[in-house]
């Protein structure tokens, strides 16, 4: 494959994407068909099935790659630092910067309602990052994997909130008050060499 068709894939892919998410802020997804993402994209049902198998495999596309973004983005906040506190607002902050950037598609992911599994999957990205790239640095009664689970999807809880709220609050208050929850929790962690 050259890199025109390369591009050409991707910047069809991208069509698509946008096309599905902008007919998701016009009405529900069980509602929607391929013919009205196609046309929304300015392309064909033949193109889209050279791409995607159906519409859940395209809303599948869309979340992952939020996920890939939100990761990439949190860890940003932590790459040149060799420690952070449980209480470092800075810690939280991305991930709350990132919702709210993204709103409309973090609302969705976040309630779980459009694509079951979505909530899950949000946890299990930040779940991957604290398990390889973060550590402890008092000894827990607790083990790590157990400790992992239970302050992200307790923090999901946190999340869902916000979004119910309609994102009213600002990130850098947000992440003040998990910072907060989580100093409760643990003291410090540092970052695992690669």
């Amino acid at each position: 494959m050259t890199t025109s068709e390369d591009r050409r894939i991707i910047r069809t892919q991208k069509k698509l994407k946008e096309a599905l998410l902008a007919l998701l802020n016009e009405k529900e997804f069980s509602n929607l068909s391929i013919t009205e993402v196609t046309q929304r994209a300015g392309c064909n049902r033949v193109t889209f099935y050279a791409h995607f198998t159906d519409l859940n495999a395209l809303l599948h596309a869309i979340i992952g790659d939020y996920l890939q973004e939100l990761q990439a983005y949190f860890r940003k906040s932590f790459k040149n630092r060799e420690r952070f506190s449980s209480t470092d607002i800075e810690r939280h902050l991305p991930i709350f910067e990132f919702l709210y950037e993204n709103q409309f598609l973090s609302a969705l992911i976040i309630q779980g309602e459009v694509l079951p599994g979505s909530q899950n999957q949000f946890c299990e990205s930040l779940v991957e990052i604290s398990a390889n790239e973060l550590r402890l640095e008092e000894a827990s009664a607790v083990e790590i994997p157990a400790l992992n689970y239970f302050m992200v999807y307790g923090s999901l809880g946190f999340f869902i909130h916000w979004v119910k709220e309609d994102f009213k609050e600002p990130p850098f208050t947000m992440a003040e008050k998990l910072a907060e929850l989580h100093g409760r929790m643990y003291t410090g962690a540092v970052i695992v060499e690669e």
